[in-house]
């Protein structure tokens, strides 16, 4: 009888077990960088949570907002942008959505890289996924970036690796900051090659602002990794002794992924090529005319202005800038607005379609895993 209570107790217990897992996956989470590093092994707040926190909505309220006032004041004909829109070349677009999501083939490589580097493979026992699921973390996080503000979906790329192949948060932070910092360095020089030669070295004013945001958030960058190098001890001073572990593990990565820079460089650059290659498809789908140097420099300043906290991935800013430096070179605001229109389609509508499906799959997979039986050494 005793033995029959038992069996009962271990399968109330398991079933209980389940229903915590279901619940937990019911509510996938994204990591809140307020909280302390060693708290990143919690479940953090959900997704949904945070799509209705205040700042969500007001970000997403202010992108609606530029959107609005860019159709009103410069009165663009929505119809003309939806005729151009209508009568694009389905192979070029396609062309575009297809180099799109091959560079996420060379950023999954490239952060297998420079986690390597860090300590972060099989040898030193981490099962880092292949480039296929580095892919899929990497879209989930970009996915993220597009519904929130504040770049949190990097965060969110830290906690699936933590959750994945149980990897240091702190150290895989400190891969995707080096990781953040060469992109921007190699945008800056190529979006800055690209617009001399587009402008003929005659920048318009309003170009040069665009330059100005890169230079002084590459300067943010440098004084910063300046800092990490030189100034780990003052720093240590500000920070509590619990976490100086986390932060010798974060500024260790970052500098390991930065010591052999000519492979992440090389493939920063074959990146923003491939984007420039991108928008100069989309402008030819529609018949605008663009030059290369032209489209390439559109496609990194979009990339750039994504970088500043103020919408999600720059909703309704990037699509402003666009219009404005198509104007630049006379090209009409209805034709510049369906040039960003079917380019945020790709990079930013795609990605927001894409990452729920991924969401959604993960997910189930997640209650699936929750739901099935827990064996133990007496069944």
């Amino acid at each position: 009888m005793a033995t029959t209570d038992q069996q009962i107790s271990a399968a109330e217990q398991r079933r209980a077990g389940s229903l915590r897992a279901i619940e937990e996956a019911e509510t996938p989470s994204v990591p809140d960088l307020s909280v302390e590093v060693s708290a990143s092994d919690r479940p953090p707040d959900g997704i949904g949570r945070r799509l209705l926190k205040p700042q969500t909505l007001v970000s997403f309220g202010l992108a609606v907002g530029i959107v609005a006032f860019l159709v009103t004041r410069l009165d663009i004909s929505l119809s003309a942008v939806w005729g151009n829109v209508k009568n694009a070349n389905p192979y070029l677009f396609l062309l575009g959505v297809l180099l799109f999501y091959g560079t996420f083939a060379l950023r999954a490589y490239r952060w297998r890289w420079m986690l390597s580097q860090a300590g972060i493979d099989r040898e030193h026992g981490y099962d880092v996924p292949k480039i296929p699921q580095l892919m899929e973390i990497m879209l989930l996080s970009w996915f993220v970036n597009c519904i929130m503000p504040a770049k949190l979906g990097d965060a969110y790329r830290c906690y699936l690796l933590k959750r994945q192949a149980h990897a240091p948060f702190s150290t895989t932070l400190g891969t995707i900051l080096a990781e953040r910092l060469t992109d921007l360095i190699v945008l800056f020089m190529t979006m800055s090659v690209a617009g001399a030669i587009a402008f003929r070295g005659d920048l318009p004013p309003k170009v040069v602002q665009t330059m100005w945001i890169g230079i002084v958030l590459i300067a943010i960058g440098l004084v910063a990794l300046g800092v990490l190098a030189k100034g780990r001890d003052k720093i240590l001073r500000f920070i509590p002794h619990r976490f100086h572990a986390q932060f010798d593990m974060l500024q260790a990565s970052i500098f390991a992924c930065l010591r052999r820079p000519l492979l992440p460089i090389g493939i920063s650059i074959v990146i923003w090529l491939t984007d420039g290659i991108r928008l100069y498809a989309v402008a030819a789908s529609l018949g605008a005319g663009l030059s290369f140097p032209l489209a390439l420099f559109v496609a990194l300043m979009s990339a750039l202005l994504t970088t500043l906290p103020i919408t999600p991935a720059g909703l309704g800013v990037v699509e402003g800038a666009i219009v404005a430096v198509l104007a630049l070179v006379e090209i009409d605001e209805n034709m510049g607005l369906s040039v960003a229109f079917m380019d945020r389609l790709i990079g930013y509508w795609s990605l927001v379609v894409v990452g729920i499906i991924l969401y959604v799959r993960r997910l189930k997979a997640d209650v699936l895993l929750a739901e099935q039986p827990v064996r133990t050494a007496g069944d």
